[in-house]
């Protein structure tokens, strides 16, 4: 019980919380009411909102039941104008937005009842940093985010404070394969963040490939995108090896870098713009490569779903070991940790 009270006074401690899904049916939805329900009652300000369509009662793919998501008296939660309406308790609307979605214009409203709501929040991750900023202007405490199919953008630092990552049986029926699955991720998240002064000299840069000096100045290398590399008639090395990535890493400049003489040091975002294959990615870093980061994520809890859609079960405690074998660290069955 002390591990989940530490789990959720973390959580307490942020200003906004992602949950991010490995795979659709992973228990997005199952955490995020589980957090709701322990903070409730913390004295805090809570929103809640989507970076996709969350909340339906059947899944729209696997078409199977789904937790409903709900909101608890005195919380504010963001949704279209669609899903405003279908509500079945009583709230008053705070705010509706100007931007459209493609269910309408977004609503914050204040819970006056507790109830079962379908979230529809901003679609990608801009919109939703600005919301999360509009809704602490607002005197909200902590906004909780729930997230959309197996997107790990919102998971990024520059969106939210910290995460929390669900898994399970809808990612692999094979334990083996899921734990694998799940580490590349975890790995990914746990990347290790450059300097203070370089991070200063490469976070307004948001466009192209950059190479970084024995001395630390930073040069354009006049190659906006890593798909562009057999085009390029430069030479990427001519300032050293260690290269400024400001867009999405792929299979093909991992494989370019591991085939070089000598290993680079690649510098990136956050863990979100590593697009790559695990065996891509470690086998990188076993030439020798280093990836860093600008930005580290926060990593607050792993949770797990052992039932598939599909409708075999994985034994939970025997999941829930093997995760926290590999990951060295807890790893939550919510369902069956009650309220």
């Amino acid at each position: 019980m002390k591990a989940v009270l530490f789990f959720i006074e973390e959580i307490l401690k942020c200003k906004s919380l992602s949950i991010v899904g490995l795979e659709k049916n992973t228990g997005k939805t199952e955490c995020l009411n589980y957090i709701l329900r322990q903070v409730k009652d913390s004295g805090k300000t809570i929103a809640l909102t989507s970076i996709g369509t969350d909340g339906e009662k059947r899944d729209q793919v696997c078409q199977t039941a789904k937790p409903e998501i709900e909101v608890f008296e005195d919380m504010l939660f963001v949704t279209s104008e669609r899903y405003y309406r279908e509500k079945r308790f009583l709230a008053e609307i705070l705010d509706i937005s100007e931007r459209q979605t493609a269910l309408g214009r977004l609503v914050t409203a204040k819970a006056l009842w507790s109830g079962k709501v379908l979230l529809s929040g901003p679609p990608d991750t801009v919109g939703m940093k600005e919301l999360i900023v509009q809704l602490e202007k607002r005197g909200v405490d902590l906004t909780l985010v729930d997230g959309a199919l197996s997107r790990l953008s919102h998971g990024s630092p520059t969106v939210s404070d910290a995460l929390v990552l669900t898994t399970g049986a809808a990612l692999s029926g094979n334990v083996r394969e899921l734990v694998r699955k799940t580490k590349y991720v975890y790995d990914l998240i746990g990347l290790k963040e450059v300097g203070p002064g370089r991070q200063d000299l490469l976070q307004g840069i948001k466009k192209g490939i950059w190479a970084i000096d024995a001395e630390g100045e930073i040069h354009d290398l006049q190659l906006p995108s890593v798909f562009m590399l057999e085009k390029y008639e430069g030479d990427i090395f001519k300032y050293g090896h260690t290269l400024y990535v400001s867009g999405a890493v792929s299979d093909k400049l991992l494989n370019f870098l591991r085939m070089q003489k000598e290993v680079t040091e690649l510098v990136v975002q956050d863990f979100t713009k590593i697009f790559a294959l695990p065996e891509t990615f470690y086998a990188f870093l076993k030439r020798g490569g280093k990836i860093n980061v600008l930005k580290q994520s926060r990593l607050l809890a792993v949770c797990i779903n052992p039932q598939s859609p599909a409708g075999y079960c994985l034994h939970s405690d025997q999941l829930k070991a093997a995760l926290e074998e590999s990951l060295r660290i807890p790893v939550y069955d919510v369902r069956r940790m009650g309220n």
